[in-house]
């Protein structure tokens, strides 16, 4: 699992090596995946990227998921990134305990346990007990592939998402933005 970056230390598209080695979230990284001159030496078949499903969190995925686009795409192409999901519900009573990635999965859990389950909605992983933590990074985790197909352009992709476009990146964020609202609960 990756440490978060400081955001105000990752430079945006255009990122030399030389702020890799200036930056000591990202020489760390490189060198605790032994990765700086290859993938032949990796040290983990995967590489997952744990962040808060808040925006911080959204941040720090895209800025590390930008890092290993622009400098380590084989790491993507070979399947070694992923991203994992954790819960965003607790929905529990005296008997059973069910985590929920949706708000499909916690109507489902309400109607499976019953009358008056207590419901924990998370906001970040530092509200999640270590011990509960555990059961999110074993045999069920869920874990989201990053993918990167060959025909993705990796210089136009990092130009219109990490670049100096804001006006036109704006208007794309704006047209193609989709906003969920949390129900509120009883």
């Amino acid at each position: 699992f990756l440490h978060p970056l400081h955001s105000h230390k990752a430079k945006s598209f255009g990122m030399s090596r030389k702020v890799v080695y200036e930056n000591e979230e990202f020489n760390f990284l490189q060198h605790a995946l032994n990765i700086e001159n290859g993938l032949e030496e990796l040290r983990y078949d995967k590489v997952v990227i744990a962040t808060d499903a808040d925006d911080d969190g959204m941040h720090i995925r895209i800025l590390l998921m930008t890092f290993f686009i622009q400098f380590f795409p084989e790491l993507i192409r070979e399947g070694h990134l992923f991203i994992l999901q954790t819960p965003l519900f607790r929905v529990r009573n005296k008997q059973q305990t069910i985590y929920c990635y949706s708000d499909a999965e916690r109507e489902e859990a309400i109607s499976l346990l019953g009358k008056n389950p207590e419901i924990t909605r998370f906001k970040g992983q530092g509200e999640i007990s270590p011990q509960e933590f555990k059961a999110f990074i074993g045999e069920g985790m869920r874990l989201d592939r990053v993918r990167l197909e060959d025909s993705h352009k990796v210089k136009d992709l990092l130009s219109f998402y990490m670049g100096k476009n804001t006006r036109e990146r704006q208007e794309y964020i704006l047209k193609n933005l989709r906003v969920e609202l949390d129900p509120v609960m009883d």
